[in-house]
């Protein structure tokens, strides 16, 4: 918590740190006070509002799903099963008489690293597929 925000929320802090404001001036504070508060009221209002409106909307989803026959685990399943592409090999080494082969792609491989620095190579440096 700020020194700020301890002085706000604690009445002696605020009434020390107020000593020197004339009577407008802290006018003029709570004022601009009460317009955060009512500008916040706001805010928590409009995010509840939307809150309701997003449980309402799953309530409507659920409900047509029953209606359907469909249960959450099977949409769930559905998504799920879509198969990913695999990525081609770009480079290949041979280490011990097997071949290892990698796209280039993410963290470089045990065997790849060990490989470079062996032959003080980089990544660019390394045989290719075809």
């Amino acid at each position: 918590m700020s020194d700020f925000i301890k002085t706000l929320t604690r009445k002696n802090s605020l009434r020390k740190q107020t000593q020197e404001l004339g009577v407008a001036d802290i006018e003029k504070v709570m004022s601009d006070l009460a317009d955060i508060l009512e500008e916040r009221r706001e805010e928590e209002a409009a995010k509840a509002q939307a809150e309701a409106a997003k449980v309402e909307a799953i309530e409507a989803i659920r409900k047509q799903m029953m209606e359907a026959g469909i249960a959450l685990d099977e949409l769930a399943t559905q998504v799920d099963s879509a198969p990913r592409k695999s990525v081609k090999a770009k480079y290949v080494i041979e280490v011990d008489g097997e071949e290892h082969h990698w796209s280039g792609r993410g963290r470089t491989p045990v065997v790849f690293a060990q490989y470079m620095e062996e032959k003080g190579l980089t990544k660019d440096q390394l045989p290719t597929v075809g």
